[in-house]
């Protein structure tokens, strides 16, 4: 079985077996910069103060061809609880609210979450769920780390799911993003779905709350690539269950050197999972929420000579070293003038993705 997975709709990534773990990101970093392994493959917590699960693996395969496996058959799963509780996530998004209507506040977007706890009637392979979740999806977006290397709390449990959002591409010197902010849920009604991508597009809050990102990550980039070109009109793109305005931003490095690790721990958390200031955001999720673990983090792998791939880690689930208890997380981006039924509806279209997955 893979220890870590990737999957876009271009090419696909498989790595196998932990040569060497690395729960720094410096220490990662470091094997890269000095060529002493050839790849480095894992994920990076949502507080980069967290340990990380990076791993310099033993057999790393990547196909110049979309991956499109069988949805294979899992075992049923029943929903045991909340984190936090539905009107308890409608409390804090009411709350946040509060604060960032104020004019001394310097808080300006702050990203909320929630998590469905889901228990399985007999284990799931790591591998059957991401299969499933690569199958359902339009663009074969996949993504599967084992997080042993974070210490032994995370021992045989495996992040899984199927994010739509690039954090960041290298290829030689070129930089690709391509950042998601403001959501609309799909419809099932053709003519309704329309409408709703189209009211997603004319959104006032969801234009400002996409600028708020596209900005900071063109501010952390800028020290990093010359040459950026950043769209001033984000488009749409959609997924299964979500339409989402997104920027497509390109570069090229400043320095060759520079690796897709060092370039996604540079944007890392943007304001799309994070909020706006990023300081601000950081302290008021960690009072408010807790500690993330890898939910809203970011997964990928990255070579010797500096090229990779990142994904920002939503839809997605932890998935225990059992097989048996999986933990599904969503969020949404509160601004002033936020709704927190509509907040809260929004974390529920988001897991969709890995409840449809489930058979939910």
């Amino acid at each position: 079985m893979p220890t870590f997975a990737l999957s876009r709709p271009t090419d696909h990534v498989f790595a196998y077996g932990a040569g060497v773990r690395f729960n720094t990101i410096d220490a990662a970093a470091a094997v890269l910069h000095n060529r002493s392994h050839e790849y480095i493959v894992g994920a990076l917590p949502f507080d980069l103060d967290s340990p990380a699960a990076l791993t310099a693996p033993t057999r790393f395969v990547r196909r110049p061809v979309r991956w499109q496996p069988d949805s294979p058959p899992l075992p049923t799963t029943a929903i045991k609880g909340f984190d936090p509780q539905p009107d308890e996530h409608v409390r804090r998004v009411d709350a946040a609210i509060r604060v960032l209507s104020d004019p001394r506040a310097a808080l300006v977007k702050v990203v909320l979450a929630r998590t469905v706890i889901l228990r399985a009637s007999a284990a799931i392979a790591p591998v059957d769920l991401l299969t499933r979740l690569v199958a359902a999806d339009q663009g074969s977006n996949g993504l599967l780390v084992d997080l042993s290397s974070a210490g032994p709390h995370y021992t045989g449990t495996h992040l899984i799911g199927s994010s739509p959002e690039l954090l960041v591409r290298k290829s030689g010197s070129t930089v690709v993003c391509h950042p998601l902010a403001g959501s609309a849920p799909r419809a099932s009604d053709p003519a309704a779905d329309r409408t709703n991508g189209q009211m997603l597009a004319a959104s006032a809050k969801d234009q400002r709350e996409h600028a708020f990102v596209v900005d900071a990550m063109a501010a952390a980039l800028a020290p990093l690539c010359s040459d950026l070109d950043v769209p001033t009109t984000p488009g749409l793109t959609q997924t299964p269950n979500m339409w989402h305005l997104g920027t497509r931003i390109v570069g090229t490095v400043r320095e060759p050197a520079t690796t897709a690790l060092d370039l996604a721990v540079a944007l890392h958390p943007t304001p799309a999972v994070c909020g706006t200031p990023t300081a601000d955001a950081r302290e008021f999720i960690l009072a408010n929420e807790g500690d993330r673990g890898f939910y809203a983090g970011a997964v990928g792998w990255c070579d010797s000579a500096g090229d990779g791939e990142w994904m920002v880690g939503i839809r997605c689930a932890e998935l225990s070293a059992d097989g048996l208890t999986i933990r599904a997380s969503a969020g949404g981006g509160i601004v002033s003038d936020s709704d927190p039924q509509l907040e809260l509806a929004e974390t529920s279209a988001k897991l969709r993705t890995i409840l449809s997955a489930l058979g939910r």
